[in-house]
């Protein structure tokens, strides 16, 4: 009985890990604030048909990096460990970036918006699906999640997160006019640097799960206490 409370317990706080990490480095918000600058003058059918396309696209690109992170780790010699220290100081350094600027994307946005204001071109691509979803930083995420899973339970878990993430993206854009209007660019900011200062407490979490790492491999540190 204790071994599946147990097991329970720390499925939930992975899922929990997972949702948090996404979440916050794609940060569905702001793609909804890009989406509205780039297809002002869309139908609602065209928003539909291009942030279903763009979701389609940066779930593939996740679920690639997802299943293929061990692969790329060996091609280049690359230790877990490593990566998580790495990726964890890039991703503190977004954090930081969150938390510091005014406004993250409503400067690209500008320069990716049709001068005219007339509806850009096919944009699911480039920029909405990479970068603003399926970015360095959120890939940089979802193969350190990966490589962190304890069990197959855990590993599915990480596809159902990026699942969930990917699909509050697309209502996200869907629904960017009435998001757009009743959050409003201060709103923006306010949640943009929540999520920073979450993202920066997980990317800490990162390195020092790599450093620990090391220092086992190392025998610094037993890993039986681990």
């Amino acid at each position: 009985m204790e071994e599946i409370v147990g097991f329970i317990t720390s499925t939930l706080s992975y899922l929990f890990i997972t949702v948090a990490g996404i979440f916050v480095i794609v940060n569905p918000i702001t793609s909804a604030f890009v989406f509205m600058s780039l297809l002002p003058n869309a139908s609602e059918k065209r928003k539909k048909e291009i942030a279903l396309r763009s979701v389609k696209i940066a779930t593939t690109v996740f679920f690639v990096f997802a299943l293929l992170g061990g692969v790329i780790f060996q091609l280049f010699g690359i230790t877990l460990a490593a990566f998580r220290i790495a990726g964890g100081i890039i991703l503190f350094g977004i954090a930081m970036g969150m938390i510091r600027k005014k406004s993250i994307s409503s400067e690209e946005s500008e320069e990716t918006t049709h001068p005219e204001g007339q509806i850009a071109d096919d944009v699911s691509v480039i920029p909405l699906a990479i970068p603003f979803m399926s970015g360095p930083g959120s890939i940089a995420v979802v193969m350190i999640l990966m490589s962190e899973a304890p069990s197959i339970y855990h590993t599915v878990l990480v596809f159902m997160a990026i699942a969930m993430t990917t699909v509050a993206c697309y209502f996200a854009m869907v629904y960017s006019k009435v998001i757009v209007r009743y959050i409003g660019e201060t709103g923006k900011q306010i949640v943009t640097k929540v999520f920073g200062l979450i993202l920066a407490v997980i990317s800490v979490q990162f390195v020092i799960n790599g450093i620990v790492s090391v220092l086992s491999d190392y025998g610094f540190i037993d890993k039986a206490v681990m």
